[in-house]
Formats: structure tokens, C-alpha cells, sequence
């Protein structure tokens, strides 16, 4: 089949008035729209030059469909790469530029965001994106394609920044790390929270790109400080220096992709430490953001990309990762004053009970639990039962009165929960219990 190359710039006649489509279309390939089979995978580059073993699978995911290419500005300069260049077979590859919400809400830009067997979201302002896009056609195609359709969906730049659950929209341009660091509340520390993209995979993740150029690492610190602090829930980070992809399908196994050792360059996984307490000591508006914890208040992953996406982390554990091909780093900041120290130790979220008094006074049955378990105890009731996440937020608090209460735990999400338990003389036990 030849391939056929189409610029659509569509004009409405009426009542003597043209009136502009306000959304252009770049069209590379066979127009008949397909239906193939697909896979959810999720592909996340760093903003420099796309790497092309990872766009090979990001594309692989496609079924040979049709890719959709997504924009406020700029052109047609995807087209020809990934209908040709690649050299994977799709049906056609086109490039819709939407610089407005009427645009989003067109129904030709929603039908062909559906029709897609998979998207990727071109670099510009995600300022731009956040604007014209959120609560739009777009915004709930998107999260068709994801959560229904389960298709393959990419960005670079702008387009990796608004895939997390959280998102930095830089609504007053890019703040500097030192500006963020100086007050965690600056004007331009701008982020939104679960109200755009929803992926099951970046539940609770903010991403960032362009890590190395400039140096990024202290305002995505601020960032994770400002979620934790005002949702009382810890956040994760993925970020990416501008020659890596973080690449992962269902499974949750992140793969690093890249030029290593040309670029030496990382993806990092990025989270707050198990170790309790872990909230930032001072994140505050008109303060510098001190989150210290020992110099181990973010325990952090770095991942060299190479050619094969060799090194990995799991998405799905991050409190007790498979992780391979990297090192630990601890990442800190006191005062405004952001560090790193290399060749850290692991996290390691807690692998057996610990208590506080010598004599360990309650157990658990069933443990792990799947629905509900039930706590019997030496000590007489009542009790009070705390119990947090790998991270330490606080899922719920209850009073038990007797041993032949059962603990509901259908809602949790499966991973290792921490049970604090006080008795009625102050004294407090812990347990570790394992949700399935």
C-alpha cells in the first residue's frame, strides 16, 4: 500500500461567513479506520530526542492500528517517524493540533482519540494542556483509551508531565528548584491532583522530564513535600533526564530505556522512607522546605537507560521493589538546601513485627488477610487500633472492644499495612500484616 499524506485545514461555509475548523489535522497512511488488538502500556520519555527502542514498543502495543499524535503547536513531524521510520507496521499515523477547548471538545478530534490504537502526547506547555484539555472530549478519551479501551499512550516533555495522578501545570512558567526549595508555597508551585488523567499505574505519582537540563531534582522534592503535606498522603515521583523512557505494561515492571553509556543519563523512582515519622519537618508557606528525616527522607531509585531496558523497578511494590540495574540514593533538604548521597542502603519498609515493650502482647489471624482479620490480645479491651501503609498514612483508626471483632479490610489495597496497637496503660505495639 503507498502511503497517502493529508493536511486537513477544513472550512465551514455559512451564511457567507468562513469560519475556521479550530483544530488541524496532519494525516499520514490509509484513511479506513482498523480495529486491532491492544495492550496498555504506558511510555514516558524525557524531552530530548524520542529513543527509538522505546517508541519501537511503545508501537508494538498498537496492533499495527492507528496511532494518534496529540498538540497545541507544531506540525506534521511525527508522521513520517513513526509510520516509516521505525519501520513497525500501522495503518496510519495522525497528528491532531488542538490549541483550544473548542477544539477539544470537537467531535471530530473526540471520535478519532477513540478510534485510536494508541496516543502520544507531543512536548509543548503543559500549562497549554492543562488549559485547553482537562475536562474536555479530550480528558475523557483519554481516560477511555486507558481505563476501557487499554491501549498504548506516550508523551515527552509536557506530554509525560500530565500522566501522573498528580501533575505540575506550571500555570506562571517553570519554577527553578531553588525557588520551590526557598517556599514549598511559591505562587508558581502550581499542582493539580487527580482531576485529568487517571492511569491505575501513576496512582499518587507526579512525574517530571528535562531532569539534567536544568537540575530538577529539588522542585519535584517540593512537590512530593506540598502533596504529602496537604493531602496527608504520601505521593511518588517519576522523573526522567531528557535521554531516558520510562516504558511499562500491565505487568507494572518499569523498563529504562536509553542511550547509555553515550547519554548517561537515568530514570528515577522516587519515594518518601518507611521509616516513621516521614511528613517534611517544615513545608510551609514563606519558609524554606526542610524534609531531612536523618538525610533519608526520600528514598530514591536511579536507573540507567540502555538499549534493551535492561533495568526495571515494580511499579506495583514500590515499599519492597523488584528493582534491578540501578543504586539507591537518600535525597534531602534543610533549610532550602537540597542534597543527595549516592550508593545509599535500600528501602526497607518493615519485614517483621517490632514493638516497643519487651513482651510482644497481640496477634493477628488470619495474616495475610484478603477481607478481615481479627486481633487477640493478652491485654483487656478496649484498644486502640491505628493502621497505616508501607508509608505510613493513616488508612484507619478504631476502637476494639473484644477479640471477636472483625477488622474489615476489603477496601485496602494489597501491600504490607503497619498496626499500631495502645493499651490502656499508654504502652503501644506494632504488627506488620499483609493485605492480599
Amino acid at each position: 500500500m503507498a502511503k497517502k499524506t493529508y493536511i486537513f485545514f477544513l472550512l465551514l461555509f455559512s451564511k457567507s461567513i468562513y469560519t475556521q475548523i479550530p483544530y488541524t489535522s496532519y494525516f499520514t497512511g490509509d484513511t479506513a479506520n482498523v480495529i486491532k488488538t491492544t495492550q496498555l502500556r504506558v511510555c514516558l520519555m524525557g524531552g530530548a530526542t524520542e529513543d527509538d527502542n522505546a517508541m519501537k514498543w511503545f508501537l508494538n502495543g498498537s496492533g499495527g492500528g492507528d496511532i494518534v499524535v496529540l498538540r497545541v503547536t507544531g506540525t506534521n513531524g511525527y508522521n513520517n517517524y513513526l509510520f516509516t521510520t521505525l519501520g513497525i507496521p500501522v495503518n496510519s499515523v495522525e497528528t491532531l493540533v488542538i490549541p483550544s477547548i473548542s477544539a477539544a471538545n470537537h467531535p471530530y478530534v473526540r471520535r478519532r482519540i477513540r478510534e485510536a490504537e494508541a496516543v502520544f502526547i507531543a512536548g509543548g506547555n503543559q500549562f497549554d494542556y492543562v488549559t485547553y484539555w482537562k475536562n474536555t472530549a479530550v480528558d475523557t478519551a483519554l481516560n477511555y483509551l486507558i481505563n476501557t479501551k487499554k491501549t498504548p499512550i506516550g508523551g515527552t516533555s509536557a506530554g509525560m508531565a500530565i500522566q501522573g495522578q498528580a501533575y505540575y501545570s506550571a500555570a506562571f512558567g517553570s519554577v527553578t528548584s531553588s525557588a520551590a526549595l526557598s517556599n514549598p508555597y511559591n505562587s508558581a508551585v502550581t499542582i493539580g491532583n487527580n482531576d485529568f488523567i487517571k492511569n491505575p499505574f501513576l496512582k499518587r505519582v507526579i512525574t517530571d522530564t528535562h531532569y539534567d537540563n536544568p537540575d530538577r531534582r529539588g522542585r519535584q522534592t517540593t512537590f512530593l513535600a506540598r502533596l504529602f503535606q496537604d493531602s496527608a498522603k504520601a505521593f511518588y515521583g517519576i522523573a526522567c533526564d531528557e535521554y531516558t523512557a520510562v516504558c511499562f505494561d500491565s505487568s507494572g515492571i518499569a523498563k529504562v530505556y536509553g542511550g547509555f553509556p553515550t547519554y548517561d543519563d537515568n530514570a528515577y523512582f522516587i519515594q518518601p522512607n518507611c521509616i516513621l515519622p516521614n511528613i517534611p519537618e517544615n513545608c510551609s508557606a514563606n519558609n524554606s522546605l526542610t524534609w531531612n528525616r536523618s538525610g533519608q527522607a526520600l528514598k530514591v531509585y536511579a536507573v540507567k537507560g540502555t538499549s534493551l531496558g535492561a533495568g526495571t523497578f515494580d511499579l506495583k511494590n514500590w515499599q519492597n521493589p523488584n528493582a534491578t540495574g540501578g543504586n539507591w540514593q537518600d535525597w534531602f533538604a534543610i533549610n532550602g538546601t537540597f542534597s543527595v548521597t549516592n550508593n545509599a542502603s535500600p528501602i526497607i519498609c518493615l519485614t517483621t513485627d517490632m514493638k516497643i515493650n519487651s513482651v510482644q502482647t497481640f496477634q493477628i489471624y488470619p495474616n495475610p488477610a484478603n477481607t478481615y482479620f481479627k486481633i487477640y490480645s493478652v491485654r483487656s479491651f478496649p484498644l486502640q487500633l491505628k493502621i497505616r501503609d508501607g508509608v505510613g498514612n493513616l488508612i484507619l483508626e478504631k476502637i476494639i472492644l473484644s477479640e471477636q471483632e472483625m477488622i474489615d479490610i476489603s477496601e485496602f489495597e494489597k501491600g504490607i499495612y503497619i498496626l499500631e496497637l495502645k493499651g490502656s496503660l499508654n504502652e503501644i505495639y506494632y504488627k506488620k500484616m499483609i493485605k492480599e
